[in-house]
């Protein structure tokens, strides 16, 4: 191949590189992963945080977060967190409640664990304690009232 075609294929490969790069360039500019047609917020971002969880972690200077993780604790989904937010909260107002410890979490089947102190239950109704099944029913409450 002479000096000739050797330029040619390199104009050409040029080409090939400049029209691939404009179209890649104008499909991602059609592509906008935070919003939604009509120029709306996804859902994830339409929401605050529950103001319990964002007391607790402007507390633990961790900023906003979507929802307080404390190391040591079991992780949970991001709502069972938010959720296990606000009952630490109504737990630390209650005088009788104040120093029960409670983590809610992922068990391996993917069901919520409620650990209190030392024992693990699968279900609310399994928690002897009537005082603290009705703050976990009172929580979820405020939890999807706030959420609607």
């Amino acid at each position: 191949m002479d000096n000739t075609g050797i330029i040619l294929t390199v104009v050409v490969v040029a080409i090939i590189m400049l029209v691939i790069w404009v179209l890649l360039l104008r499909s991602a500019r059609r592509v906008n992963l935070t919003r939604r047609p009509g120029d709306q917020k996804p859902e994830w971002l339409q929401t605050t945080p529950h103001p319990e969880t964002l007391a607790a972690t402007q507390a633990d200077g961790e900023g906003v977060t979507l929802y307080d993780y404390d190391k040591g604790e079991n992780v949970a989904a991001a709502f069972a967190e938010q959720i296990e937010d606000i009952l630490q909260h109504q737990l630390n107002i209650d005088p009788k409640l104040r120093t029960t410890k409670v983590d809610l979490g992922t068990g391996a089947d993917g069901g919520l664990v409620i650990t209190v102190g030392d024992k693990s239950y699968t279900s609310i109704e399994q928690i002897p304690d009537e005082g603290l099944r009705a703050a976990i029913r009172h929580a979820i409450a405020v939890y999807n009232q706030r959420g609607k």
